[in-house]
């Protein structure tokens, strides 16, 4: 997160603020419990156009078992701290200079790339260096999408500074790095290097999606007593249409966020960079996605039922119109077969017997012929 520099509030207006907490726009004003989380959360999701170029880094340090955020605005703070772990959210150009003559890490332009492929998201450079570029989901109400993170660790070359530190580099802040934040400063021993920020990294991503997957479930149900209650006009079958896209947008957002978690995890596995305690973790986090992926399986099945029962529906309300129509077609045949015979140009023995009630005896005709099939119609529930 990056502080806003042109607001200077005094420490007195940030324990008694003249405002309340509210939503207002694009802005959140939230008060955090910490003095770092306090600068840094009170304006978390501004415009960017809004954003200062003061460069300002988020290092998190142990300290008791606990991590703990503090924010450097120069190169010279670095030296009074030891991190292991530096978040960098749509760094400056001056930030990546610092990282760069402090840490001896360059970080590349491309460190977002939406490369897909496995070569290009998962690698080891020659001098030690391990690139991770993994997504990260924002279940937004609105705007549900994944933010690409890029993670360097660097493990073995011990005469750099960045040895056994972890640098994340993403554009937007994240829930899940909100999450563990919050969790690392209040549970002492959750963290004891790098790799474990890593690795709580990916696991609170699960328990972020599992969520997710429960808010999806919940919205489900309220559209299935729309759907099941029998009356879906044309209007709520628009609405129950329009949720359960959304809902499916959601779902496959989390099932690809989960398999790109599986891949960074077995990259990491694979690589032999984990401790004893650290693989059975990370083994742990791979059971949990595959449970996960078994119930978004369900979400997706549940979601094709919604999806029928409504198209359903209204295929059923469609057909009542069509029914009308041809109920009402068939029922105007023998009328009108009766007007083509008397609409002849024929002497008929009758018209000469009826004289003047010629033409009320035809339309009596036509009125009959049409009112029994519709009297016959409606005694079998073909108007109903």
């Amino acid at each position: 997160m990056r502080s806003v520099s042109a607001i200077i509030l005094p420490l007195t207006l940030l324990e008694n603020p003249p405002w309340k907490p509210t939503l207002v726009g694009s802005f959140r004003f939230i008060l955090a419990s910490s003095r770092a989380e306090s600068k840094a959360n009170l304006y978390p999701f501004r415009p960017a156009q809004l954003r200062t170029e003061i460069a300002m880094l988020n290092i998190f340090s142990l300290a008791n078992g606990r991590l703990f955020q503090e924010e450097i605005s120069s190169q010279e703070e670095l030296s009074h701290f030891r991190p292991i772990w530096v978040d960098l959210e749509s760094p400056t150009s001056e930030e990546k200079r610092w990282i760069n003559q402090h840490f001896g890490v360059h970080i590349p332009e491309d460190a977002m790339d939406e490369d897909i492929e496995e070569s290009a998201r998962f690698y080891e450079e020659d001098n030690g260096e391990l690139h991770i570029r993994s997504d990260f989901l924002i279940a937004d109400i609105d705007e549900p999408r994944a933010v690409r993170v890029a993670f360097i660790l660097n493990q073995h070359n011990d005469a750099l500074k960045s040895h056994g530190v972890l640098f994340s580099i993403h554009d937007e802040d994240l829930p899940v790095f909100r999450l563990l934040r919050l969790r690392a400063r209040r549970a002492p021993g959750l963290i004891e290097d790098a790799k474990d920020v890593l690795l709580e990294l990916f696991s609170v991503d699960a328990e972020y999606s599992a969520d997710t997957l429960e808010g999806i479930y919940d919205e489900l149900e309220k559209v299935s007593k729309m759907v099941l209650s029998g009356e879906v006009s044309d209007e709520l079958a628009g609405q129950v249409l329009g949720a359960i896209a959304r809902q499916e947008d959601l779902n496959g957002r989390i099932r690809r966020n989960m398999m790109d978690t599986r891949r960074a995890l077995s990259f990491a596995m694979r690589l032999r960079m984990l401790n004893a305690e650290q693989f059975d973790d990370a083994r742990q986090i791979l059971r949990d996605i595959d449970s996960l992926d078994s119930h978004t399986a369900f979400l997706f099945d549940k979601i094709n039922f919604l999806m029928d029962a409504t198209v359903g529906f209204i295929n059923i309300s469609q057909n009542k119109i069509i029914k009308i129509f041809s109920v009402a077609s068939v029922a105007l045949l023998p009328p009108t077969l009766v007007a083509s015979i008397y609409g002849m140009n024929l002497q008929f023995p009758e018209f000469a017997l009826l004289g003047n009630l010629a033409y009320p005896y035809v339309v009596s005709i036509m009125f009959l012929s049409a009112a029994l099939p519709m009297w016959y119609c409606y005694k079998k529930g073909w108007l109903r």
